[in-house]
């Protein structure tokens, strides 16, 4: 069976679960990083020896990095449907996987950290109005590409859209005020209809360290510790 390392309030763990539960894998969640430890053991380091989450075994293949364990699940168990049969269309879901990771995550990764897991008296207004207005411009030029298509690749969700749909609902769901970006906010509707989205990336993560941390803990019921 599959096994899934990490915890599933990570950032870079949600597109994995997310993954397989599009494509309806059957695995195990083994709880590691953050609170539940287990990176700095020896039969961990033989899975990532970078010691860090996410990282799969599935049979006798381990793999690590969020985005080649999707490209991975999605090659060997949605040939066709999530990673696209067309060449062209394939590469476009590469491209946006790529661009998620170059451009749009870490705006967004930081806001969140500069407010959710910042004290609210500790935040700095003027780094958070600055990170919402980096992310917003990385995020438009997304919204100019799904002005006429409903997902990334085209008309139908791929790989391609996983890792930026976990971007963008960190985005939505941070306390700040934001521009619209109304085909980014008509794409994600359309990802918030479905049940795998739903279940493990729609996630209410608090709005402070102390609640973060105590949803975090309470997840442990997900997995195997």
């Amino acid at each position: 069976m599959l096994e899934i390392w990490g915890r599933p309030y990570s950032s870079n763990v949600i597109p994995v679960i997310w993954t397989a539960n599009e494509l309806k894998l059957e695995y195990t969640l083994q709880l590691a990083g953050g609170s539940f430890g287990k990176l700095d053991t020896d039969d961990y380091a033989k899975i990532n020896p970078n010691r860090m989450i996410p990282a799969i075994r599935d049979g006798g293949f381990a793999l690590w990095e969020s985005l080649a364990i999707v490209r991975y699940l999605c090659d060997q168990y949605g040939a066709g449907t999530l990673s696209p049969a067309d060449s062209h269309a394939r590469a476009i879901a590469d491209q946006w996987m790529e661009w998620s990771a170059s451009k749009a995550f870490m705006p967004v990764i930081y806001l969140f950290f500069a407010t959710v897991r910042t004290e609210p008296d500790d935040r700095d207004a003027e780094k958070i109005a600055s990170l919402r207005d980096e992310a917003h411009a990385a995020l438009s030029v997304l919204d100019e590409h799904l002005a006429d298509r409903a997902y990334v690749c085209g008309n139908e969700f791929t790989m391609g859209d996983i890792p930026l749909g976990c971007i963008v609902y960190r985005y939505f769901n941070v306390n700040v005020d934001r521009p619209s970006l109304p085909h980014v906010e008509a794409w994600y509707e359309r990802l918030s209809q479905r049940p795998a989205y739903q279940n493990h990336v729609m996630r209410f993560f608090g709005t402070n360290p102390d609640e973060w941390a105590a949803l975090e803990k309470a997840s442990a019921s997900e997995g195997v510790i």
